[in-house]
């Protein structure tokens, strides 16, 4: 089990960040794309990731990398001509996601993560900065190509129609699930143990002058803690109402009152203003929840259950009456949607084990009773789930699966336009061949350009 975690943690951080033992590559320039150059140690990398995956890659798959990264090179040169803009605080919101989640699977050990890099959290932002901005760049160019694209229901049923009856899909028993989720409230005892220990904390530093970024590290109850409360810089709208109020009201320096809000109770101190942007850092205190918070939150949960069971009103209403606002679902009169595909239906293989388990001996339109489950950010939460539909294991068809069918339709019509697009830019733009890759029979319309001056 150990090796397992072990090796899904490497491949995590190979997807991110890319291969360290590709340094020992001589690496040279193997394409000239317009403005863009393409090196051999992106290919190896990418090969090597593919690998490490799914095994041995077939013969000629380095061919078929490169002409995938020359089109994405197509598309950040032509980003560039149309002034597409990522800002710093985007990419450097990424940065940080995709640190947090490789420190997750670390345990959040800063020396386990500096060991494998040789190099300190920030080196190794600063050293995928600019990749990780091309790629974001590269992405909201192919956005900006397709976003005009849909189908109509006629070319929904043209494209069923052209799938060969032996070929259609076969579709696994899905359900549909509705939910009610509810936070346990923290009891007064606790607020004011949080209230009163924020407030030492913040005498400590303004009148004891002690160091925001070492008590930060001490006490504060989230994951900024381990660099010193510092959140980086951030644009207007990207924290909870609170938070931003009291942050933009803040002087260089100036540290401001207790603020409360849905994650806990903060100090924030503004570090510095750049325009629209902000960079702030906090300490953020988390009132712990009691075993009768809990107890107090599962009877409510089940109390609206009863309510529902006796027709008090319907499920949908209930969601409005009583669900956390903060929820996916609750703007979906409850439905929970399928993070892997985007709609509401959910093969069994997709299920959390705790709503799989739940559902299994449930009819349609049951309600279970509540139970718990974590949060988003790590807190204990409750909720009840309706099961709303359940289908039986069948073959495509547009009655049942149009949804499905008319996003299949969709995807093809983008990898059409989006070819006949990077094909109509090539005649367009400068290239450039490395001649090792002649016997590469899938660049031959690359091939055509290497002579354009």
């Amino acid at each position: 089990m150990m090796m397992k975690r072990l090796f899904a943690t490497s491949i995590l951080l190979v997807f991110f960040f890319g291969l360290q033992a590709q340094t020992e590559i001589l690496d040279k320039v193997i394409a000239t794309i317009g403005g863009e150059l393409l090196l051999l140690s992106e290919v190896e990398e990418q090969y090597a990731l593919s690998e490490a995956q799914n095994g041995p890659a077939p013969e000629g798959f380095r061919c078929q990398i490169l002409a995938q990264l020359m089109a994405n090179k197509l598309l950040l040169n032509q980003a560039k001509l149309d002034s597409v803009e990522v800002s710093d605080v985007e990419v450097e919101a990424q940065l940080n996601a995709r640190i947090d989640r490789i420190l997750g699977f670390m345990n959040n050990d800063v020396s386990q993560f500096e060991t494998y890099y040789g190099q300190s959290i920030n080196e190794v932002k600063e050293q995928f900065r600019e990749d990780l901005s091309n790629q974001i760049t590269t992405d909201r160019m192919r956005g900006k190509i397709m976003e005009s694209i849909s189908v109509t229901p006629s070319e929904v049923k043209a494209f069923f129609n052209s799938i060969p009856r032996d070929s259609l899909p076969y579709f696994n028993s899905e359900v549909e699930i509705g939910e009610i989720v509810y936070k346990p409230k923290v009891n007064q005892t606790q607020r004011a143990i949080s209230i009163e220990k924020l407030e030492d904390i913040r005498r400590q530093i303004v009148e004891d002058s002690v160091d925001f970024a070492m008590l930060a590290q001490r006490y504060s109850d989230d994951g900024s803690a381990r660099m010193g409360g510092d959140l980086g810089w951030a644009k207007r709208g990207s924290y909870v109402p609170e938070f931003e109020a009291a942050a933009y009201n803040l002087e260089n320096g100036e540290i401001s009152d207790i603020v409360e809000s849905e994650f806990g109770f903060h100090l924030i101190q503004l570090l510095n203003r750049r325009g629209n942007s902000i960079n702030v850092r906090h300490i953020l205190i988390k009132p712990e929840i009691t075993d009768n918070d809990l107890e107090l939150a599962r009877n409510h949960l089940d109390s609206v259950r009863q309510l529902i069971q006796q027709d008090s009103f319907t499920f949908s209403i209930a969601v409005k009456l009583f669900s956390d606002e903060d929820m996916q679902s609750y703007n979906n009169d409850g439905r929970m949607v399928n993070p892997a595909t985007g709609n509401t239906f959910f093969e069994i293989g997709d299920l959390d084990p705790d709503i799989y388990f739940t559902i299994d001996t449930m009819d349609v339109n049951d309600i279970s009773a509540p139970f718990e489950f974590k949060g988003p950010t790590g807190e204990t939460m409750y909720r009840i789930v309706q099961l709303q539909s359940r289908s039986a294991p069948h073959k495509a068809n547009l009655q049942r699966d149009y949804a499905k069918i008319q996003e299949a339709a969709i995807q093809s019509k983008q990898n059409d336009y989006i070819t006949d697009w990077v094909l109509e830019k090539i005649n367009a733009t400068y290239v450039e061949i490395d001649p090792m890759y002649d016997t590469c029979p899938n660049l031959d319309t690359w091939r055509k350009k290497t002579a354009k001056p």
